[in-house]
């Protein structure tokens, strides 16, 4: 029988050429074999998502019909727009999104994903989190903006007010650095269930389960949330210090893969020295201290920051409710999930790993029946 790995660690379940995460030198490839931190200054979401989708990056005249067809797409049918409505606005944002993402997806009967639809999808995102935010402030939804690159009209759609340049360059940096992260939880997900023939959204609705976990897509919220008990710089050391002697996990350090500082961290560190110097200060003493505390608890562990922790600065500098960081790590990564789920169905096999039984052997265990 095969070795029993928790978690599926080490097995490879998978091959892909839309993302790889090289844990041991520190990089985040996309496909092509682009490094992150060559893309991040050049290119904007859009670029990178037909990086995913495509293998290539778009030239002019494909960059501007992708942006057209995503433009087209941005608003919701029907159905979605009377399930958000029939939603409480204070359900968790994440269940919003996933069920009408579902909606926004339903069909009569049963498609094979397309690149079309991946578009699609990938547009109609921050439509419907704009929408959502809107109607749990007591306003009526805004409607998107042809005219607006993707981040940009995200924000238009939260808050109804041209988004300075600068916001959405923050906006924008982000998006690109969490489009994709090899086979991650969640894109583990959507592989799964394209595994089975099924559509597109219904791979992206369970994309979005997986993502909603506080393990995975909620580190960010929970490493913003730390950052407010402690406060201030001058506060750093006294909590995190009593933090750890009530045993209590610091958010947004440590990861599954990489072995060295998360290279998306790196990137946002130094921006959010523009996007939030206050915040940024608070972040950079919380930084040092928990990594000190980390490495003198456990020298042989490699708990280094990742990227949750300096996302969590960058989008509160961007303007981003807290409350919606998770739901914006989806609209960043549903690029990956359908550029992996369209990859995945060039070769369609059932993903179905074995299991161990851990009980008991059958006729050991006498049949107990109720008098009947």
């Amino acid at each position: 029988m095969a070795e029993f790995s928790p978690g599926l660690e080490g097995v490879v379940a998978a091959e892909t050429a839309v993302s790889e995460v090289d844990g041991a030198n520190g990089r985040l490839i996309y496909r092509g074999g682009y490094l992150i931190e060559d893309l991040v200054p050049v290119t904007s979401y859009e670029e990178v998502a037909f990086l995913l989708w495509r293998g290539e990056l778009p030239n002019e005249k494909d960059l501007d019909g992708l942006r057209k067809q995503m433009a087209a797409a941005r608003r919701l049918n029907d159905s979605a727009r009377k399930t958000l409505a029939a939603m409480d606005p204070k359900d968790d944002p994440m269940d919003l999104l996933r069920t009408v993402v579902s909606a926004q997806g339903a069909t009569p009967s049963l498609t094979k994903p397309t690149l079309d639809e991946a578009i699609a999808l990938t547009a109609v995102f921050p439509t419907i989190i704009g929408g959502s935010y809107r109607r749990r402030l007591g306003k009526n939804p805004i409607e998107p903006r042809d005219d607006l690159g993707h981040a940009a009209n995200l924000l238009w759609m939260l808050e109804g007010k041209e988004p300075e340049a600068h916001r959405v360059h923050w906006v924008d940096t982000y998006l690109v650095l969490l489009a994709d992260h090899g086979l991650n939880a969640s894109t583990f997900a959507a592989r799964v269930v394209a595994s089975t023939g099924s559509d597109l959204a219904s791979c992206v609705v369970g994309a979005i389960a997986a993502l909603k976990g506080p393990a995975h897509g909620g580190a960010t919220l929970a490493a913003r949330n730390m950052l407010d008990k402690v406060g201030s710089a001058d506060n750093a050391e006294r909590w995190l210090t009593d933090a750890h002697a009530r045993h209590e996990r610091f958010s947004g350090f440590g990861h599954r893969v990489y072995r060295t500082y998360d290279p998306r961290a790196k990137i946002l560190r130094e921006m959010a020295k523009e996007a939030a110097p206050e915040l940024h200060r608070t972040a950079a003493r919380t930084e040092e201290v928990a990594l000190k505390i980390l490495h003198d608890a456990h020298p042989e562990r490699p708990n280094a920051t990742n990227v949750d922790f300096w996302a969590s600065v960058v989008l509160t500098g961007a303007g981003i409710p807290k409350e919606l960081f998770t739901t914006i790590f989806a609209t960043s990564r549903v690029a990956g999930w359908t550029a992996h789920v369209l990859e995945s169905i060039s070769d369609l096999r059932i993903i179905r790993p074995a299991s161990r039984w851990t009980g008991p052997e059958p006729g050991k265990k006498p049949l107990q029946l109720a008098n009947r």
